[in-house]
């Protein structure tokens, strides 16, 4: 009997750690789960408008470019400051100012509620490169891990393993997710079109793909054996990441509770270097970083 979503025997009641037994990834790419046909919309919604954008302001000045790139940069950290080493692993405590903006500009940057980004994440890490993996490559291939997971692998298990930070003020994050959105979507429309355009759609789908990177690019290691772990360390990723420290993810696998992820000088991390300005500030403690040799660098087999 097949196992397809497109069948009543996935009841419309389960969440993305459940579902991955329906096999959702043998779906066309273009058929949504309930509930993520506006993730479906978004994707295409930033790529269509940042192709136009490129058409209409292929050049947009210098201001407006390191407007955009500011903003890129400041939205990574909240990404993976906020989102991904204080909220998703408990790696360090953050003070109630610096969070808050840590995750306002984590969503201005298209990263979702902190409640749904760490659940998939701490999904992700208990089910790491097994069939129940909903982001892995070896479950469906680059693309699936890449972009369709995010409309196609089911709502986020929050209940399962959002527990502790399944409170008001997250849920209040989760409700004001579309208006931050739209924010984040026309950021730059009051300083004219080609800042709509690189500080909207262009940084946005960037963005998008930078921290998706981390879920394809960086879960290719060439020579893990069946049943090792896939995720590597990819230096070049460290451009389109800014130097933030997430391509060092086989060093976040191997100690996923340090709150640095660049172990050595050669390997750089902006994210472990904000934390340590703002523990020096009063503004984090709590800091968690097990003392690890680097890893060597493992480069991807590609798509």
């Amino acid at each position: 009997m097949s196992t397809s979503l497109t069948l009543p025997i996935a009841p419309r009641s389960l969440d993305a750690a459940d579902l991955a037994k329906y096999s959702p990834w043998k779906q066309p790419w273009w058929r949504a789960t309930r509930g993520d046909r506006p993730v479906l919309f978004w994707v295409i919604l930033i790529h269509v408008a940042a192709v136009v954008g490129l058409v209409v302001a292929p050049v947009p000045g210098w201001r407006v470019l390191l407007a955009a790139a500011i903003f890129y940069f400041l939205g990574g950290l909240g990404t993976t400051v906020g989102f991904h080493r204080a909220i998703a692993h408990k790696s360090v405590r953050l003070h109630p100012i610096s969070r808050s903006l840590l995750n306002l500009l984590a969503m201005l940057n298209g990263s979702g509620s902190p409640l749904s980004w760490v659940a998939y994440h701490r999904l992700h890490h208990a089910k790491s490169d097994t069939p129940d993996d909903i982001s892995s490559p070896r479950v469906g291939g680059f693309w699936w891990s890449h972009l369709r997971w995010l409309w196609q692998a089911g709502p986020p298990p929050i209940h399962k393993f959002c527990r502790d930070i399944d409170t008001a003020e997250y849920r209040l994050w989760s409700r004001l997710q579309i208006p931050i959105a739209i924010v984040a979507l026309g950021l730059g429309a009051p300083f004219g079109l080609a800042a709509f355009f690189w500080l909207g759609p262009i940084r946005l789908v960037l963005a998008l793909h930078a921290q998706c990177c981390v879920n394809s690019v960086c879960h290719m290691r060439r020579d893990a054996a069946p049943g090792e772990g896939s995720a590597c360390n990819v230096g070049w990723l460290s451009l389109l990441h800014c130097g933030q420290g997430e391509n060092w993810h086989r060093n976040h696998h191997e100690r996923p509770g340090s709150a640095r992820l660049g172990w050595g000088m050669a390997q750089i991390d902006a994210g472990w270097i904000t934390i340590l300005v703002l523990e020096r500030l009063g503004l984090a403690t709590d800091v968690r970083c097990p003392v690890a040799a680097p890893l060597t660098t493992e480069h991807p087999t590609g798509p």
